[in-house]
């Protein structure tokens, strides 16, 4: 299940994972695979048209935290569904988190095509594979990130916004956006529409925020109901 009228904050967020995890035995790898599986089959659903006409690839643009895991573990199952899949990794693979970096050896041992990308002349050369009929996943940064967007991804982010591409998803949150405040700091990712889970978050109410979340759909982590009632509940009692 999921929940449409109520809106998370990052520390909500992150305390529900940690819940899960901590007090539900969740794995935290598992959490990812849930919420990936999610976002790929909405990706899926909403242009398997494109993609069973061969109209179109996804290529999906991994930063090296958790928002990047999700992202393989979302090429990972637009694979197995047959899609045209490719996989950015924006930095230095090594420095990837350990359950993003379980979910990069699985896309691995599958063959899929994962590039690293490490500086501008990568990036130009992946934008130049871009069509403006694939589906553009970002899965850059997640709702930790608050600030300016370093280089190379903030010049990746600029390309991605003035190739003014038709389709563009943005998981959890658009990278560069603060997830509180709805801000944009130095630059940030234009989405189509953003896969949020959960619950939408708080800075998704924020007018600042509309040009950049399109379409909002909450996905889901495996999480039951009465986790998130339960922490928001406990909150309300405390203050």
């Amino acid at each position: 299940m999921t929940f449409q009228n109520i809106s998370l904050t990052r520390k909500q967020s992150r305390h529900i994972d940690e819940v899960a995890s901590e007090l539900l035995k969740i794995p935290s790898v598992i959490l990812m695979e849930n919420a990936g599986r999610s976002a790929a089959d909405w990706i899926y659903d909403q242009y398997n048209h494109a993609f069973d006409a061969g109209d179109a690839a996804v290529q999906i643009i991994c930063g090296t935290g958790n928002n990047g895991g999700d992202g393989l573990v979302i090429a990972r199952h637009l694979h197995n569904h047959g899609c045209v899949v490719n996989v950015w990794i924006v930095g230095d693979r090594t420095r990837l988190t350990r359950d993003a970096g379980a979910n990069l050896n699985i896309a691995l041992a599958m063959g899929l095509s994962i590039i690293d990308l490490i500086d501008e002349d990568d990036i130009d050369r992946a934008c130049k594979t871009f069509s403006k009929r694939d589906v553009i996943v970002d899965a850059m940064l997640g709702t930790g990130f608050s600030g300016d967007v370093r280089e190379p991804m903030a010049a990746f982010i600029d390309r991605i916004n003035a190739a003014d591409l038709e389709r563009v998803v943005a998981i959890d949150v658009p990278s560069g956006l603060d997830c509180d405040l709805g801000t944009i700091g130095n630059v940030g990712v234009r989405a189509g529409a953003t896969v949020t889970f959960v619950a939408k978050k708080r800075g998704f109410d924020q007018p600042s925020a509309n040009e950049f979340i399109g379409q909002v759909v909450v996905g889901t982590i495996g999480t039951p109901p009465s986790l998130v009632t339960d922490i928001l509940a406990a909150e309300s009692d405390g203050e």
